[in-house]
């Protein structure tokens, strides 16, 4: 395979019709090399249309992940308005910061309930669906191709945003949009997208560049989300919800539509391959219970445990950074809130950037490690900021907090053949899902908790967290670097064993 990722991408003879790929025994380096060295074979499937740029899944999931983003505080803020013109509330949300002595309105804390249980069921809903859909999904991927994996779940979001257009245009009940939620998880949902995006750059790349594409595909996450919640915000108060939500719909039309005319197929397709079988639950278990051997086993636990705990820990504090700014002593107005979630956003950016520098010259366990020192310390300063300038200065220490989940997608990925590759990310993108939930969950139920006694802990709390995967990591990098050290005292002395003879 070619070094280049363009290349790797764009060859018309690339990525051919082999059917098999042969057995490897459970060492781990034999899985990496195979996977780097196989050649593909054959025709490959073109899309029916070329484009003279190299065309990869990166807009895909940009534009995936863009309308997601734009969609759901849209339907929460609608949630919000129509609970409260159920109820009959018209008062506005009253800040603390602006006086604290007004008491609650009972009223306004239902409207508050209310939303909050169905944006759970809603969440819920679409959680328990897609546990079943991606990981069926994403292991068909592997023997049907990537390209009906990116399609399929871009039309779901589609087809779930069209149901909430119904819901606006016709004022039909809110429980509609329980119903459209589950229309896009029936179809493999955002997280398909996410597994097969990554699967295909792991088709497509070499171990050397794999960390840094799949970086980048991190990148496309947090500056489509930074354009998404810098646009919907202000489009909602100028215009109301439709247009956006149409918005909406035609950037997930456009992804799927992108992926069905430029998106060359990186997986040779079996025509026979079937959707719903046991089978690909049986592979996704297959990673890790009995395929590779014992070492790569214990090695893909561990990886995932940490990348686990580092999504949970990202999900959780991003739910808490607003509440945190709007409250005292702080106080901050919807400016400031932008300008701390645009620094959050930047972090993606700043964070591929120092990937690329570190790779230079430390190994990928390394800049994962600093990756979790800048996300630990800008959590301790978060968890003490009382000040606009303590707070920034958190953002500020967080420039390479997102160095780390790259690294760990790209060593999971390095550790299974191929043919794997597709039920590995989705059963990472299940494990995404669950961070999600579990980080909201917890983090939102810890931060009220401990208010009246350290406003912050939720954040030092985080922190402590982080130190268990920078603890996993590290150890499992001193034992590499101690294995290799004894292969190569051992193949040193092997040389000189085979020499003495001679002399």
């Amino acid at each position: 395979m070619e070094d280049s990722d363009t290349v790797a991408i764009l060859p018309e003879d690339a990525l051919g019709a082999a059917s098999s790929h042969p057995q490897t025994s459970g060492d781990p380096s034999e899985h990496t090399r195979e996977a780097d060295v196989t050649p593909p074979t054959g025709r490959s499937v073109r899309p029916p249309f070329s484009c003279w740029l190299p065309a990869s899944v990166e807009p895909v999931l940009f534009l995936s992940m863009f309308s997601l983003t734009l969609q759901a505080p849209l339907a929460t803020q609608y949630l919000w308005d129509r609970i409260s013109e159920d109820l009959g509330y018209n008062g506005s949300k009253r800040s603390e910061c602006s006086n604290g002595s007004v008491t609650p309105d009972p009223l306004q804390k239902e409207v508050e309930t209310l939303t909050a249980h169905w944006n759970l069921y809603i969440s819920l809903g679409g959680f328990s669906v897609g546990l079943l859909v991606v990981p069926l999904m994403g292991s068909w991927s592997d023997s049907a191709g990537r390209r009906p994996v990116l399609v399929l779940p871009n039309v779901g979001l589609a087809l779930q945003a069209a149901v909430y257009l119904l819901v606006l245009y016709l004022e039909l009940p809110v429980a509609c949009f329980l119903a459209g939620r589950l229309l896009s998880a029936l179809s493999g949902d955002f997280y398909t997208v996410l597994a097969g995006c990554f699967a295909y750059v792991a088709d497509t790349t070499d171990r050397r560049s794999r960390t840094f594409r799949v970086a980048v595909l991190e990148a496309c996450l947090g500056l489509s989300g930074m354009l998404a919640s810098v646009i919907g915000g202000n489009w909602r108060r100028a215009q109301g919800y439709i247009n956006p939500f149409w918005l909406v719909l035609a950037t997930s039309l456009a992804s799927a539509l992108y992926a069905y005319l430029f998106v060359r197929e990186s997986v040779p397709p079996d025509p026979s391959a079937k959707l719903i079988t046991p089978r690909h639950y049986k592979a996704v278990w297959h990673l890790y219970s009995t395929g590779g051997g014992r070492f790569r086993r214990r090695r893909l636990w561990l990886y995932t445990l940490c990348f686990f705990l580092v999504v949970t820990v990202h999900f959780g504090c991003r739910e808490l950074y607003v509440l945190y700014e709007l409250s005292s002593p702080l106080c901050w107005g919807p400016a400031l809130i932008g300008y701390g979630s645009a620094a959050q956003h930047l972090a993606y950016l700043s964070s591929l950037l120092g990937l690329k520098i570190m790779q230079c010259c430390l190994k990928e366990s390394w800049v994962a490690l600093v990756g979790l020192v800048s996300n630990i310390t800008g959590l301790l300063v978060f968890s003490i900021a009382d000040t606009t300038q303590l707070m920034f200065t958190g953002y500020g220490l967080c420039f390479l907090f997102m160095a780390a989940t790259p690294v760990l997608r790209s060593k999971l990925s390095k550790l299974v053949d191929p043919s794997e590759q597709g039920a590995l990310f989705a059963s990472v993108a299940c494990v995404e899902s669950l961070c999600y939930l579990v980080g909201s969950g917890v983090f939102n139920s810890l931060y009220p908790a401990t208010l009246h006694f350290m406003k912050g802990f939720a954040f030092l709390f985080a922190a402590i967290i982080l130190l268990f995967p920078f603890g996993i990591i590290g150890t499992l990098q001193c034992l590499d670097q101690r294995r290799d050290h004894s292969d190569s005292t051992g193949s040193i002395r092997e040389d000189s064993g085979q020499q003495d003879p001679v002399r």
